[in-house]
C-alpha cells in the first residue's frame, strides 16, 4: 500500500522524497474534480435542451470594501495564514498526518495576524482603486453550468457533515467517550449519510437557481457514482480499513489470469498500521494483516465504473425527469448491499436480524428508488391519455 503519494513515487522510481500529500486524500480531491467536469457538461447539456434556466444576478462594480466583507477576509485569511505559516515550524507534523494538524489547534498566531492584515488591505486598496464616485449596479446572466463549483462546495460541505453525523451514530459509543474529537476528527465519514443531507441540500440550491431539482438530481446521478468509485481507490492505495472479511480461498479459476492481490489482500504498509510487522520493514507504515481479506474497493470502483458507464450512455435516451437518478439509486442500494456481504463493517440486530448500517440504508435507496422509479412512470402515463 502506499499511504502517501510519495511512497508510491519512490517505490516506482528509487528517489527519496517525502511529500505531505496522502493517498486517500489525494484520490478524494480527484473524485470531486471528475464529478464536477461531468456534471458541467450535463448542466451545459440540459440548459441547451431547455431542461435547465439560466438566472440573473445584481453586482455592484465601483463601490469601495464594506466593513462586512474586510472583515469576513481578516478572519478567513486569518485562519488560512494560522495554518500555512505555521508549516513552517511544525513540518514535521504535518508531513506526519496532515489531517490531525489542520484539525488540531497548531499554528503560528503572529504569522495568522500579518497574513490577515496584508490581504485584508491589499483588498482595500485594490476596491478602492476601482472605485468609483456613483457605483454601477447591473444584472449578469448565470448559466446553468456557472452553478458547478457552488454546487460541488455545498455538495462537499454538507456531504461531510452528513458522514460524520452517520458515522456518530453508527459509532455511538466512541463518539460519547470523545465527542469533540470525533466530529473534528478527518477520518470516520460514513457515505450514505453524506449523500442524503447533500442531495437535500443541493436540491434546495438547484430548485432556487433556475434548476428544477428532478433535473439536477439527474444531472448529478453519473458523477455521483464516478467520484464514489474514485474515492475508493484511495480507499485500497491507502489501506484505510475498508477492506473485506478474511479470505483464505483459493482465487477460482475464471478469474486466475489477475494479480493474487485483487483476490485476497493483506495490505501491507496500511496507513492504520494493523496486523502483524512486516520483517525487515523499517519506518512508519510496517505491518500487515495476520490473514488475507477480500479488497472490497477494488470491486467497488469496478461496479462504480460499470454503473458510470452505463448512466452516461442512457442519459440522453431517458426523457422523464427524475427517471435517471431513480436508476442510479437502485444501482447503488444493490451494489452496496452486495458488497457488505464480504466487508468489515459495525453490525447491530434489527427486528431479530444481525445487520450493518450500510445494508438497512442500501436497502432504503434502492427501495427508495424504485418507489420513485414507479410513480414517475405512472405520472408520465397519466400525462399521455
Amino acid at each position: 500500500m502506499y499511504p502517501r503519494i510519495s511512497d508510491f513515487i519512490n517505490d516506482m522510481f528509487g528517489t527519496h522524497l517525502d511529500l505531505p500529500i496522502q493517498s486517500y486524500g489525494f484520490f478524494l480531491a480527484s473524485a470531486f474534480l471528475a464529478g464536477a467536469f461531468f456534471l458541467h457538461k450535463e448542466l451545459h447539456r440540459m440548459e441547451l435542451s431547455g431542461f435547465a434556466h439560466p438566472t440573473t444576478r445584481k453586482v455592484i462594480t465601483g463601490k469601495k470594501a464594506g466593513i462586512t466583507e474586510l472583515l469576513s477576509i481578516f478572519l478567513i485569511s486569518l485562519l488560512i495564514g494560522f495554518k500555512l505559516t505555521g508549516l513552517f515550524f511544525d513540518y514535521a507534523v504535518f508531513q506526519k498526518n496532515p489531517q490531525d494538524y489542520l484539525f488540531s489547534s497548531a499554528g503560528s498566531l503572529t504569522g495568522g495576524l500579518i497574513v490577515a492584515a496584508v490581504l485584508t488591505l491589499l483588498q482595500y486598496y485594490l476596491k478602492k482603486q476601482k472605485s468609483l464616485p456613483h457605483p454601477i449596479e447591473k444584472e449578469i446572466v448565470v448559466h446553468a453550468a456557472d452553478q458547478t463549483w457552488m454546487i460541488v462546495f455545498i455538495a462537499v460541505i454538507f456531504g461531510i457533515i452528513g458522514a460524520k453525523i452517520f458515522h456518530q451514530l453508527e459509532n455511538w459509543d466512541d463518539f460519547m467517550n470523545d465527542p469533540i474529537g470525533s466530529m473534528l476528527s478527518f477520518s470516520g465519514l460514513t457515505f450514505y449519510g453524506g449523500l442524503i443531507v447533500a442531495a437535500v441540500a443541493v436540491g434546495v440550491y438547484a430548485q432556487k437557481n433556475g434548476i428544477p431539482w428532478k433535473r439536477m438530481a439527474d444531472a448529478i446521478a453519473p458523477s455521483l457514482i464516478l467520484a464514489y468509485g474514485i474515492g475508493r481507490i484511495g480507499c485500497q492505495v491507502s489501506g484505510d480499513g475498508d477492506w473485506g472479511i478474511v479470505n483464505t480461498a483459493p482465487m477460482p479459476e475464471w478469474i486466475a489470469f489477475l494479480p493474487d492481490w485483487i483476490w485476497a489482500n493483506d495490505y501491507p504498509h496500511n496507513i492504520l498500521n494493523r496486523g502483524i510487522p512486516i520483517e525487515g520493514c523499517s519506518g512508519p507504515h510496517c505491518f500487515k494483516l495476520a490473514e488475507p481479506v477480500f479488497p472490497t474497493p477494488i470491486y467497488e470502483t469496478t461496479m462504480s465504473v460499470i454503473i458510470f458507464l452505463f448512466l452516461w450512455f442512457i442519459r440522453k435516451k431517458i426523457k422523464i425527469a427524475g427517471l435517471l437518478f431513480a436508476i442510479y439509486l437502485m444501482f447503488n442500494g444493490i451494489e452496496r448491499f452486495l458488497i457488505e456481504k464480504i466487508r468489515v463493517n459495525n453490525v447491530f440486530e434489527l427486528w431479530g436480524l444481525e445487520v450493518t448500517q450500510a445494508e438497512v440504508i442500501s436497502t432504503l435507496i434502492f427501495l427508495g428508488g424504485l418507489v420513485l422509479a414507479v410513480v414517475l412512470l405512472i405520472h408520465q402515463n397519466k400525462k399521455r391519455v
